[in-house]
C-alpha cells in the first residue's frame, strides 16, 4: 500500500509541475485513482504492475453496477489511463491494462442555459446603491459578456483588465492565456464596483491585495463564494430553475451562436482546445426556431412581432424590459464593430 501511495504521488508531483493542474483537477485525478486503489485491496491485488486487462473490466462493471453515469465512468478510466502512461514513461509499469479499455458513450445532453428575459430579471435583483450591490452586479456582468469559468472569474486581478480597450487578460486551464473583451454593460458595472464597492470592502476586512472579486470581509471570492452570491441571487429574482455560475457560461456561447457567430471564435473566447467541446453549443433556442419559421415559411405570420412581456409583469415594466434587452442588443452590435481592432491592438502592444 505504501508504494501505491508514493507512485500516486509522483503522479500528482507530474501533474503540478509538467502539466499545470489546477489544484481541482488533481484533486479529481488523486479521488479517481484512490478509488481504484480500493478496488485492488478488495480483489487482492498486490501492486500496479499485477493489474490485467480483465481487472480493469471486471472494474468497469462494479462502476456499472453502482449507478455510475457514463460521463463520471469516463473520466475515471481516463484518469487511470493517464496514471498508467504516467508508470510506463518511469518504467513503474511494463504496459498500460487501460490502453484497450472502451470508454462509455456519453450522454449528448444540451447546456442549460438563460433566456435574455430570465437575464434581465436577474440583473434587476441587485442594489447598486450598495457594495456587496456592486459587487455583485459586476460579477454577473462579467460572467454574461465574457463566458469565463469561475475559477478564472476568482483569479482575475485589476492588472488583468484594460478598461481603454475593454479586454481582459484569462488565465485558464493549464495557465493558458487569452483575451477576452467586454461590453458596455460589463464596463460600467465594473468601474462602479472598482471605484467605490471594492474599497468600501476591503476598508471593511482591513486588507489589500489585486484581486478583482472579494467578499465581504474584503478577502478574495472563492469558487464557492461565487456559487452562493448566484444561489442567493436567483432566489431574489425568484427564478424556478437551478442556476450555478457555469449556467452563464452556457448562456454566453447560446446567445452568440444564435446571434451568427462561427463556432471558431466562441471556442477561442472560452478557452477551448477542442471544437468539440464548443459544439455541444450549436443547439437551436425555441426562439430562435420561431424567429426562423416566422421569417422563412410561406405561410407563417412574418409580421408578426415577438414579446418579451414577463409572466406575471405589468406591461410598463415589461417595457422596461424590453427597453433594456434592446439597449443591450444596441451595445453588442456597436461592440462587434470594434473588438478586432481592439484586439489586434492588444497583441500589437504586447
Amino acid at each position: 500500500m505504501e508504494s501505491l501511495k508514493i507512485s500516486l504521488q509522483l503522479f500528482i508531483e507530474y501533474l503540478q509541475i509538467e502539466k499545470n493542474y489546477s489544484q481541482y483537477t488533481i484533486a479529481c485525478y488523486a479521488h479517481d485513482i484512490e478509488q481504484f486503489f480500493a478496488f485492488m485491496h478488495e480483489q487482492a491485488i498486490g501492486g500496479l504492475h499485477e493489474v490485467t486487462y480483465s481487472d480493469v473490466r471486471l472494474y468497469l462493471t462494479k462502476l456499472y453496477n453502482e449507478r455510475f453515469t457514463s460521463r463520471s465512468i469516463s473520466r475515471k478510466i481516463s484518469s487511470l489511463r493517464s496514471f498508467y502512461k504516467f508508470l510506463l514513461r518511469e518504467k513503474k509499469v511494463a504496459e498500460n491494462p487501460f490502453a484497450l479499455a472502451t470508454l462509455p458513450k456519453k450522454e449528448q445532453k444540451i447546456p442549460h442555459f438563460l433566456y435574455e428575459q430570465e437575464l434581465e430579471c436577474l440583473f434587476h435583483v441587485n442594489d447598486v446603491n450598495t457594495a456587496l450591490g456592486q459587487r455583485n452586479q459586476a460579477l454577473l456582468e462579467l460572467l454574461y459578456a465574457t463566458g469565463i469559468r469561475v475559477s478564472e472569474c476568482c483569479h482575475i486581478q485589476l492588472s488583468h483588465i484594460d478598461f481603454s480597450l475593454s479586454t481582459i487578460l484569462i488565465y485558464g486551464k493549464g495557465n493558458k492565456q487569452r483575451y477576452v473583451p467586454f461590453g458596455r454593460f460589463a464596463k460600467e458595472a465594473l468601474e462602479r464596483y472598482v471605484q467605490n464597492g471594492r474599497n468600501e470592502l476591503l476598508q471593511k476586512g482591513n486588507v489589500a491585495h489585486s484581486y478583482l472579486f472579494v467578499n465581504f470581509r474584503g478577502r478574495p471570492l472563492t469558487p464557492r463564494g461565487v456559487r452562493h452570491v448566484v444561489h442567493e441571487i436567483v432566489e431574489k429574482a425568484a427564478l424556478t430553475q437551478k442556476v450555478s455560475p457555469h449556467v452563464f457560461r452556457h448562456t454566453f456561447a447560446t446567445h452568440l451562436l444564435n446571434e451568427g457567430a462561427d463556432m471558431r471564435t466562441v471556442q477561442e473566447l472560452l478557452g477551448h482546445t477542442r471544437l468539440s467541446s464548443t459544439q455541444v453549443y450549436t443547439h437551436v433556442t425555441k426562439d430562435r426556431l420561431r424567429d426562423i419559421y416566422l421569417h422563412t415559411h410561406p405561410r407563417a405570420e412574418k409580421s408578426a412581432e415577438r414579446s418579451l412581456v414577463l409572466p406575471g409583469k405589468h406591461p410598463t415594466e415589461a417595457q422596461a424590459f424590453d427597453e433594456d434587452v434592446l439597449a443591450r442588443r444596441t451595445a453588442k452590435a456597436d461592440a462587434e464593430e470594434d473588438v478586432s481592432s481592439q484586439l489586434a491592438k492588444k497583441s500589437e502592444g504586447d
